[in-house]
């Protein structure tokens, strides 16, 4: 080797040795173990130069006001979390539930007040839900923080300015909404990381005991009609069944929730979704229930079950204790509607029904490409709204996530190799034997759902943490009985032949539409004329009702809106999904 070739090599050395050190020095501090979607997840105990940690914010407290139920969250936060987050991001977060016999009307409530705290949440399902056209209108008065330039350098949040990132109805529907001109105004939550993904096996609908359907010898799955499911009720009734207190059953009983309308349990009798009740019939014409011959179907099935005391007299209408008491003692010997789930149905003591077949079809499971629960927003009177928006991507991040979602490490859980976290036997058993006390723990993992509000989204729980449901990976035992359910169901086998949806629901259209509120409240009162009609004497009677419901709806414009119905899914960026 000449003297030239070893200055090559001893250049080439050279450079070598500094990319080496330039990349160590762009590595994430711990190693990169977990990533959160193609971002490295930071590290919290790595102190920035000023000696505080990497997820540092601002030295304040945000205060948020909650439009939502007290029995899906809480304003109380575990001291020991609320520390864990201050020491983390110097936030002191502070939450308090508007307190309405309705939730929207608390809503209506707070933003007409004009007195808002630093931010808040509410329902928001889609963009059809009657909170959007609440939080629509102050919006549009310009109650609200323009979103879309402090979302733009977060990493979580970011990821809605991307093309293909979210549903239809988030992007042109609740966010990026046309006459904003690229502004946001709200945050539309709880939306997957990818398309069509499955976050949880949900086995929902009508559930029967097991030991009465083992007595009667029936296969809770071939009940595919409402008359089999007639039928199967008066065997109930002439069986004598009891309940755990020696009381007779109601062969088909309530909602677990409390009393309802439950489409599950009729959709051959039906025409839509049961919070929509409108899709096209098959000559492509988009109709409402109200002008099929469905709604009279279903009247005169109800009625007969009510007038052979098939079904609870309270089925619509009773409170959710009373209806959750009947199922936790058996005396619905059919509970009318709840999921695989339920912690005390672990030993799988009810069973799936069905899934009965919808009214021109076979049933076909049905999957959203990406969907919503709920949403936040921030006053525009708010000081620094960047700093909220930080920190609700902070909660979005991993790091967020898994403190909000499992507590803190050594106290709720330990690390495994991989980093997931692993959950500590005495949280499943304090959870198991007092759920009360658990949820004091003030994590989602033990019912405190504090850290969903803001960020709850993003969500891909095997990615993130190894698991798709709290603790299964360590504890399986604990959802024993759900997973025995969805293998009963074959779920796996209906998720393959799936119908995937990315579209507007068809009621998200009433805020632009010129009768809108008249249509909404014509709507609310034929959804209050049907469950009027279940409980009159006879079927001349309900069709008094329903004629005048429909009247109301066509006075209120509804041939109109389906013909905009019509023109909205015409257009690929508002294609509705029924």
């Amino acid at each position: 080797m000449g003297k030239k070739g070893s200055i090559y090599i001893s250049v080439f050395l050279i450079l070598a040795l500094l990319l080496t050190a330039c990349s160590k020095n762009n590595e994430p501090a711990n190693g990169g173990k977990n990533e959160n979607n193609g971002t490295k997840t930071e590290n919290a105990e790595n102190p920035a130069d000023d000696g505080k940690p990497a997820t540092w914010i601002a030295d304040r407290k945000i205060k948020g006001l909650v439009f939502m139920g007290t029995d899906d969250y809480t304003e109380d936060m575990n001291v020991e979390i609320k520390q864990k987050i201050k020491d983390m991001t110097g936030i002191e977060l502070e939450l308090e539930i508007m307190k309405a016999d309705h939730s929207i009307d608390g809503l209506i409530a707070g933003i007409a007040s004009g007195d808002l705290p630093d931010f808040i949440t509410f329902y928001l399902n889609n963009s059809g839900r009657p909170e959007m056209s609440v939080i629509l209108k102050a919006a549009r008065e310009g109650m609200f923080t323009d979103l879309t330039p402090l979302i733009k350098e977060t990493k979580v949040f970011s990821k809605y300015l991307q093309d293909d990132y979210l549903p239809l109805d988030t992007k042109y529907g609740v966010m990026f909404r046309p006459e904003f001109n690229g502004s946001s105004y709200f945050i539309h939550m709880n939306v997957n990381r990818e398309g069509g993904a499955t976050t949880r096996k949900y086995v929902g609908g009508p559930f029967i005991r097991k030991d009465i359907a083992d007595t009667l010898k029936v296969d809770p799955r071939t009940i595919k009609t409402s008359e089999q499911l007639y039928e199967l009720a008066k065997k109930i009734k002439d069986g004598g069944f009891k309940d755990t207190n020696g009381n007779a059953v109601y062969p088909i009983g309530p909602s677990y929730w409390g009393g309802k309308e439950v489409g599950a349990l009729y959709p051959d009798l039906s025409w839509g979704a049961s919070d929509q009740r409108i899709k096209p019939d098959k000559d492509g014409k988009w109709l409402h229930e109200a002008q099929t011959e469905f709604a009279m179907k279903r009247i005169e099935f109800v009625q007969k079950l009510l007038k052979e005391k098939l079904i609870h007299p309270e089925f619509f209408t009773i409170d959710e204790s009373r209806a959750t008491e009947a199922a936790l003692n058996g005396t619905s010997a059919i509970i009318g509607d709840m999921h695989n789930y339920q912690e005390f149905n672990n030993d799988m003591h009810y069973l799936p029904i069905g899934p009965l077949d919808n009214a021109d079809s076979p049933y076909q499971m049905q999957v959203d490409f990406k969907s919503g629960y709920s949403g936040w927003a921030i006053p525009s009177t708010t000081k620094n709204p960047e700093e909220i928006v930080k920190f609700a991507d902070f909660l979005a991040s991993r790091e967020g996530k898994l403190l909000w979602q499992y507590g803190i490490e050594g106290r709720d859980y330990t690390l495994d190799e991989k980093g997931n976290p692993k959950v500590k036997q005495e949280v499943l058993d304090l959870k198991a034997s007092d759920p009360n006390a658990a949820k004091k723990l003030g994590f989602a993992g033990v019912g405190n759902s504090f850290g969903e509000l803001l960020g709850g989204t993003d969500i891909d729980r095997m990615a993130d943490f190894g698991e798709m449901e709290f603790g299964e990976s360590v504890h399986p035992e604990v959802l024993a009985g759900a997973n025995g359910l969805i293998e009963y169901f074959d779920w796996d086998g209906k998720r393959k032949d799936a119908k995937i949806n990315d579209g507007y629901p068809p009621l998200s259209f009433l805020g632009e539409f010129d009768r809108g509120t008249e249509l909404k409240t014509a709507l609310d009162n034929y959804n209050d004329s049907l469950t009027r009609a279940y409980y009159t004497k006879n079927l001349d009677e309900a069709k008094k009702v329903m004629d005048s419901a429909l009247k109301q709806l066509q006075a209120a414009g509804l041939d109109d809106y389906m013909k905009l119905l019509e023109q909205k899914n015409a257009d690929e960026k508002t294609r509705v999904k029924y």
